[in-house]
């Protein structure tokens, strides 16, 4: 038996739901809670095992029968961006990300409502509150911090931040060897900037200027369109049974 039984997580099992994902079929969890002063130590192995953090609660799916859910993590150091994704990056010039402490805003809370009920009119997000998306962002007990995206004022180079309206926003937990997207939204009527794309590759150079291997994404969960953008990030890595392996195209 362990000398410290507090150290040791527990972990519970939640009720079947509909999956979000695929069409007919019901998704399971299991999850434990990400708090005291080793919340920042576990929630690194954990997303290194295929967790994903909301609040203070860290989650992977444990669905009878299926394992369409794969975490899925950025080479960071091999990364090589495509044609389309400098288009992006060009296209984009003119906005800069500032990183901020967990903080909401109603700015914030005003560009997050926009996005969902375009994206998600329908999910398990399009009720929630001002009080409910402040929860989100800093009910946490790890290393995270915000990063407000606007576009570039004249005083940018020097201050390392917009002027502009707020255009993007991602809240990301910082591991000891990567970035992980926990959150991100963005303006929705801005559809010709790509600005979901524009944050990954915006979180790619950050973890290489940070000297970190990885970007963490989520999950791809094969069969589901929405989630199927995040094949395009390569080279990654895909965890498996028998652990990470490498996926080249």
């Amino acid at each position: 038996m362990s000398e410290h039984p507090r150290d040791t997580p527990q972990f519970y099992l939640t009720a079947p739901s509909p999956c979000p994902y695929l069409p007919g079929r019901e998704e399971r969890k299991v999850f434990t809670h990400l708090v005291g002063d080793r919340a920042a130590a576990l929630n690194d192995v954990l997303t290194q095992g295929g967790f994903r953090r909301s609040q203070s609660i860290a989650y992977r799916p444990a669905c009878e029968g299926c394992k369409a859910c794969v975490s899925v993590r950025i080479c960071v150091a091999d990364f090589q961006e495509s044609r389309s994704c400098r288009r992006v990056q060009a296209h984009n010039a003119d906005i800069v990300g500032q990183v901020k402490p967990p903080t909401p805003t109603s700015e914030q809370y005003s560009l997050f409502r926009t996005y969902v009920t375009s994206r998600h009119g329908t999910g398990g997000m399009a009720d929630m509150s001002v009080l409910d998306y402040a929860m989100m962002v800093e009910d946490t007990h790890v290393h995270t911090r915000l990063v407000e995206y606007r576009k570039r004022g004249p005083d940018s180079r020097i201050l390392e931040r917009g002027t502009g309206d707020l255009m993007a926003v991602a809240l990301t937990d910082i591991l000891s060897d990567g970035l992980s997207m926990v959150y991100s939204f963005y303006n929705p009527l801005a559809q010709d900037r790509s600005l979901g794309t524009y944050l990954i590759l915006d979180h790619v150079t950050r973890a290489r200027q940070m000297g970190l291997p990885y970007v963490y994404l989520g999950y791809w969960v094969q069969g589901s369109r929405k989630m199927d953008y995040k094949r395009r990030f390569l080279p990654q890595e895909r965890l498996s049974p028998h652990g990470w392996e490498r996926i080249e195209d």
